[in-house]
């Protein structure tokens, strides 16, 4: 997706030089379809090559913080996918540790890594761009320019993320992944509510409004008593959610400095396709961003196969019965936007508008929300 978004710049803005992963096989299986020329599987090799200024990590999440650390000191820019980092286990941690280890020791080691990345970042003087989407999706920037053109306030920011599993085997397990949904698709709604409320906060006072406490609740919904009953009667066919030790549902409330609130709910045991939404209760309007299913353009079908070589969207289970196929999901959901803003604030030396600190303060809410599910309470992010 990222190498896509690429393509789609001006030429001469971007040049794809290398391209590094766990084995040489897959690493030269992109490079082909890419047309790169260096290929290796020694992340160090890259670091070393003085004509490679940025770098573009799309590695699991228990790479992240390593890798962006590595780069960071070897004078490269950074843009890393979501989220920034995690907890992935130390030593001595019990298998598996999504359902032994504590969650103020996973708090307090996320943070670490996460403030780790920002002091490297911070000291080499590179940039750090945090590949979080939905904050360019045309949606959540039209959303920006209403909330900015009316005179009340946001009392309230609903946002939600549902879809029927992830395709990556490393969601499963919390040492991959550093969690479930909350970490690996409400990532995306948290990173949005923040981006907001700063977002109000600098256009009415000139001064961010920020997070201070959590309320959570997390379940792993297809290992309960009710999708037993499923299971037996053969029902799980759609869904691929199969956790190991992570959840894969959870709801999260954030609080305001301003007394506002901010609530979250994630699924990947959810059907219908990729559904992506914020939506923005003010004191003078209400705003709903949908960032996956429009109406520019629908299909009926009475069997799969009839649009079988055409692309729909992200996520579908099926192209039988009535759809609505994205026109051009990179753009509607934000990443070539986010892309081309990322290669333009390296160029120009300037903050993205997705930066390390969205990165580092999502990874602090999130691992007090687990914190709050776990301990049944309210938690104090300060």
């Amino acid at each position: 997706m990222h190498l896509a978004n690429y393509a789609k710049l001006p030429k001469g803005l971007v040049e794809v030089r290398g391209v590094c992963a766990r084995t040489k096989e897959s690493a030269a299986s992109l490079a082909r379809e890419a047309n790169i020329s260096f290929v290796t599987e020694d992340f160090s090799k890259l670091l070393a090559r003085e004509d490679i200024d940025v770098v573009d990590i799309c590695t699991p999440p228990a790479l992240h913080h390593e890798f962006a650390i590595r780069a960071a000191e070897a004078g490269k820019h950074i843009i890393m996918e979501k989220p920034l980092t995690g907890y992935f286990g130390m030593p001595g941690d019990a298998e598996p540790i999504g359902q032994k280890v504590s969650r103020v020791k996973m708090w307090e080691g996320a943070k670490r890594n996460a403030e780790t990345v920002r002091e490297a970042v911070t000291q080499k003087g590179v940039r750090f761009c945090y590949a979080e989407n939905w904050i360019y999706s045309p949606p959540i920037d039209k959303m920006r320019r209403l909330i900015a053109a009316a005179k009340g306030s946001v009392l309230e920011l609903r946002a939600e993320e549902n879809h029927s599993g992830s395709n990556s085997v490393f969601s499963r397990d919390w040492k991959s992944t550093g969690g479930g949904v909350l970490l690996r698709m409400g990532v995306h709604s948290v990173g949005a509510c923040l981006h907001l409320k700063q977002w109000e906060g600098q256009v009415r006072r000139g001064k961010g409004i920020r997070a201070v406490s959590v309320l959570a609740d997390t379940a792993d919904l297809m290992h309960s008593a009710a999708s037993d009953v499923a299971r037996q009667a053969g029902a799980h066919q759609w869904i691929s959610a199969n956790p190991v030790d992570v959840e894969n549902w959870a709801n999260l409330v954030i609080r305001f400095e301003d007394g506002t609130r901010a609530t979250v709910i994630v699924s990947d045991a959810g059907l219908g396709g990729l559904n992506t939404r914020v939506s923005a209760y003010m004191t003078d309007g209400v705003i709903k961003a949908n960032m996956t299913a429009n109406d520019g353009i629908e299909t009926y079908a009475p069997v799969a196969d009839v649009f079988e070589k055409e692309y729909f969207t992200e996520k579908l289970e099926t192209k039988a019965g009535w759809n609505r196929p994205s026109c051009d999901e990179d753009w509607f959901r934000g990443f070539a936007q986010e892309i081309a803003d990322f290669v333009a604030a390296i160029r120009e030396d300037r903050e993205p508008r997705s930066g390390i600190d969205l990165a580092v303060e999502c990874v602090n809410v999130i691992y007090a929300a687990y914190l709050s599910a776990a301990e049944g309470r309210s938690v104090n992010l300060r």
